[in-house]
């Protein structure tokens, strides 16, 4: 699933097209490295979202097209 895609559906950004500039401007990391919105999520990566000057890191756990409301924290786990 793209980056984006996955930072919306799991509810971590509110809406694709602020992840997709977030992604754009270098404050979202893969495992270590800065990723393009089109970045492929797999289970088991490693997220950091720079918010500001506070950094959020959460690891995939599960990647689904479309989930609930309240499933969607269920998706990530903050480390």
């Amino acid at each position: 699933m793209r980056l984006d895609k996955y930072l919306k559906v799991s509810r971590i950004i509110k809406r694709r097209t602020v992840a997709n500039e977030a992604c754009d401007a270098g404050r979202v990391t893969i495992n270590g490295r800065p990723a393009k919105a089109s970045a492929d999520v797999k289970v088991g990566d490693i997220l950091e979202i720079q918010f500001g000057n506070k950094p959020v890191k959460v690891e995939v756990l599960d990647v689904k097209e479309t989930v609930k409301k309240d499933e969607a924290k269920e998706m990530f786990k903050t480390l």
